[in-house]
């Protein structure tokens, strides 16, 4: 979108820009210490610096701790004023002007980069991102398809967008990059067939110097890959919504969870939990699936309606160009047998005539179809706004779904377990615990700071989880 920022005046980020931003976008509690008198930008975690028209990134070197960053919308022209954020894990750099990958050495903990619609040209300089799961760098100027091999060194990357690149118009385009990425889960936002992944590796095994040979011999076997359930769920944006999948990947590398499970009162607490917040993904994932199909009819819609105008038009063209034809193929054979000069003359001059009126009547029809193409367009495009619009708001929380519930559920048990876990070290500070505890958890137990800090450091990285979800879902719809 850094198109639209040509008439405005260019931003360079500096401390009251940023001041207002954690006004706006923090919780409460961050939000009113950025309005006191001083802020200590090192408990800031996260940062929205979206549609601010900054030209220049700088002055962020004391938020040292931040883990998220947004500044896409922007008019960047530099990756750069970057390196102190050694924390960061979110960097959201899509919509700009950037035309070179460079300034992200020191960012190692990494996990999710957006370049999305800027001027790239090459893939390069991102050897230090070894922990780099999710790379979108779609609609750059990517023109050689042999430099995405360079993404091999990611070993943790599993989802890839290139989608909207000159090079995504080449045959076998995509076979080539899941044969050379064979470590892919999603690539432009469909799913990979792990058949697809292991037939192609072993080729490049096989017969490394000729694999665009065996690719197109693959191609042709296999023809184009359908919509599997699981891809239509991708389509719809609610993959893994459908089960338990998110609730255990927020648990699935806290292991102080698993040791908690055995305080008093906590087993029962963990029962209730996943079903409600399972519950509440299960509500989201039906209705993105409604969503999907809405905006699936919208877009059949629109080519059934412009496959019924364009074919009205051409019949009408033909029509007329029939009747033209046989018209001037009697006057022909009038001109023909024609026994005098003016008799002649008098045909040619109604030819002449006739060949105006035909260039009229043609014209009138593009002029017709043209016409009709507009309001078409105007009428997919208000609806698809609408669509989108309406499945962005509710994720957001106007749906009672995701956004609101699933942070508020994660919020309640968060509190209900420092409870339990606080009642329980009371009474072992007193001696009146009824039943010995593991001595893995006794360990966790040894004083109030310990315990409070661990159990607030999982429940910032589940929510982070949760907002990462829904911030995939909106990113998708936006670029949908």
């Amino acid at each position: 979108m850094s198109q639209f920022f040509n008439n405005v005046e260019p931003n360079i980020i500096d401390d009251e820009m940023v001041q207002k931003a954690i006004e706006e976008k923090c919780p409460e509690d961050l939000g009113d210490l950025a309005r006191g008198e001083s802020i200590n930008f090192k408990v800031v975690t996260e940062l929205q610096l979206s549609f601010k028209s900054i030209l220049q990134i700088d002055n962020l070197w004391s938020l040292e701790n931040l883990t998220k960053l947004q500044l896409d919308n922007n008019i960047i022209e530099k990756i750069e004023g970057l390196e102190s954020l050694v924390h960061l894990v979110w960097l959201d750099l899509s919509f700009n002007n950037i035309e070179v990958i460079e300034g992200l050495d020191t960012l190692v903990k990494l996990q999710d980069l957006s370049l999305y619609s800027n001027r790239i040209s090459k893939i390069e300089h991102m050897d230090t991102l070894q922990e780099l799961q999710i790379f979108s760098i779609g609609k750059n100027n990517l023109t050689i398809l042999e430099d995405v091999v360079y993404l091999r060194r990611l070993k943790n990357l599993r989802t890839l967008n290139l989608s909207g690149n000159p090079f995504c118009d080449r045959e076998h385009y995509t076979l080539f990059v899941i044969a050379h990425l064979p470590s892919l889960v999603y690539l432009d936002f469909k799913l990979v067939r792990d058949s697809t992944v292991r037939f192609l590796h072993s080729l490049i095994g096989k017969s490394g110097n000729s694999i665009l040979q065996s690719l197109c011999f693959v191609a042709l076997g296999a023809g184009s890959l359908q919509k599997s359930g699981s891809q239509k769920h991708t389509a719809a944006f609610v993959e893994h919504l459908n089960g338990s999948f998110l609730f255990d990947s927020l648990y699935e590398e806290d292991t102080e969870a698993a040791k908690l499970a055995s305080l008093p009162g906590v087993g029962d607490l963990l029962q209730a939990y996943p079903s409600w917040f399972v519950s509440v993904c299960g509500n989201l994932y039906n209705y993105g699936l409604e969503e999907y199909e809405k905006r699936e009819a919208e877009v059949s819609k629109f080519h059934k309606r412009l496959h019924e105008i364009l074919t009205a038009n051409q019949q009408e063209s033909k029509r007329i160009i029939s009747e033209f034809e046989n018209r001037n193929q009697r006057r022909l054979d009038e001109i023909y047998h024609a026994r005098s000069g003016e008799a002649a003359e008098s045909q040619r001059a109604q030819g002449k005539e006739d060949i105006l009126q035909l260039w009229d009547a043609l014209m009138t029809l593009e002029a017709l179809v043209s016409n009709d193409l507009e309001e078409l367009l105007q009428d997919f495009k208000r609806n698809v706004d609408v669509i989108a619009l309406t499945f962005t708001e509710n994720i957001k929380g106007i749906y009672p779904f995701h956004s609101i519930q699933c942070r508020e559920l994660e919020n309640q048990h968060h509190e209900k377990l420092m409870e339990f876990v606080i009642a329980t070290l009371e009474k072992s500070d007193k001696g009146e615990l009824e039943e010995d505890l593991p001595d893995d958890v006794q360990k966790l137990l040894v004083d109030k700071n310990t315990i409070v800090n661990a159990m607030d450091m999982s429940h910032s990285i589940r929510l982070r989880k949760i907002d990462k979800r829904e911030s995939d879902m909106l990113c998708n719809t936006y670029q949908w």
